[in-house]
């Protein structure tokens, strides 16, 4: 689990951050890729222009906050699992509960528009979509350690990219659709597809 900001001055840094990130986040929603500018940004996230590029190079960098913020509530979701569940199961869990809860979240509709953007028009948005789901699985790799210390580490490691792979092409796929629900049930057979191999 990453760690959460400590001081004052690092949880406002965050929290500007994240304000940030979900202007970013509707604005490619409602414009696209091409239709959103930096300057813009800032403007709906009631920041200066200069206090954007403090915390971000790219107006595509800006969403990465928020994409975290989900990354990291699947990891509690995952370590808050009630121990001796085998790991397979427990995974299953956490995805399942995650991606039903993120369904009554207004940041979860950006997300779509999110993918269709970086998917459709824009290879930086769609750079920093896979760095965030890369950067999630080698964080995951330890709470499935916890979880399963039986298991030895090729096989946390195939977990983890199960895993994260699983979310990542379950969200993608229904962010192409207009399926209102959250794709819960798809992200959990994708990981079954991906793990079937796996014994834990």
């Amino acid at each position: 689990m990453s760690a959460k900001p400590s001081t004052l001055t690092e949880r406002r840094k965050a929290a500007t951050q994240l304000d940030i990130a979900r202007a970013a986040a509707r604005l490619f929603t409602e414009h696209g890729a091409e239709g959103t500018t930096a300057e813009a940004i800032a403007t709906a996230a009631g920041v200066a222009p200069r206090t954007f590029y403090r915390y971000f190079r790219t107006k595509e960098d800006a969403v990465a906050p928020l994409l975290v913020v989900g990354a990291a509530s699947w990891r509690e979701h995952l370590a808050a699992t009630e121990e001796g569940t085998p790991l397979l199961r427990a995974v299953e869990d956490a995805i399942r509960k995650t991606i039903s809860a993120a369904d009554e979240a207004p940041e979860f509709t950006w997300t779509r528009g999110l993918l269709r953007a970086a998917v459709a028009e824009d290879s930086a948005l769609a750079a920093v979509w896979h760095r965030v789901n890369g950067a999630s699985e080698i964080r995951l790799r330890p709470v499935l350690a916890r979880l399963a210390p039986q298991a030895d580490e090729l096989t946390v490691q195939l977990v983890a990219a199960a895993a994260t792979a699983a979310i990542r092409i379950s969200l993608e796929r229904w962010a192409g659709t207009d399926e209102k629900a959250a794709p819960a049930e798809l992200a959990v057979r994708c990981f079954r597809g991906l793990s079937g191999g796996l014994e834990v």
